[in-house]
């Protein structure tokens, strides 16, 4: 299985301390207004997804969402959420932390492509 998403344990261990907190979470990656692109964490029932939204994959059992315009660009790469020191995106949940979350990205193989293209 290919997964679209994947965590780093960084950002394992961000995510499990902000649910001990908040309760379970969701991603939604930012498409560059207010946050810049930033992977933006938010209460589970509090971020509205729609129709212009699908769903990449989970990551620490947490949905990870993704605009349908913008997936048309990343849609060749895998996502890897990472955490780093430094402060948040102002909206997303880990800023009081002194972490946030960052988007790293790596290009699909052909044979990974393949897989994603049958499924």
């Amino acid at each position: 299985m290919v997964e679209r998403v994947t965590v780093t344990d960084e950002a394992h261990a961000l995510i499990d301390t902000l649910k001990d907190v908040h309760g379970p979470l969701m991603f939604h990656q930012s498409g560059g207004c207010c946050d810049g692109s930033s992977p933006m964490c938010y209460p589970r029932d509090e971020f509205r997804t729609g129709d212009s939204d699908i769903l990449l994959g989970e990551i620490a059992e947490t949905p990870f969402f993704m605009a349908k315009d913008q997936f048309e660009y990343w849609k060749h790469t895998q996502l890897i959420i990472d955490a780093v020191d430094g402060r948040g995106g102002m909206f997303s949940l880990e800023g009081p932390e002194g972490k946030r979350f960052l988007t790293r990205s790596r290009v699909f193989t052909e044979k990974e492509r393949a897989v994603l293209a049958g499924s």
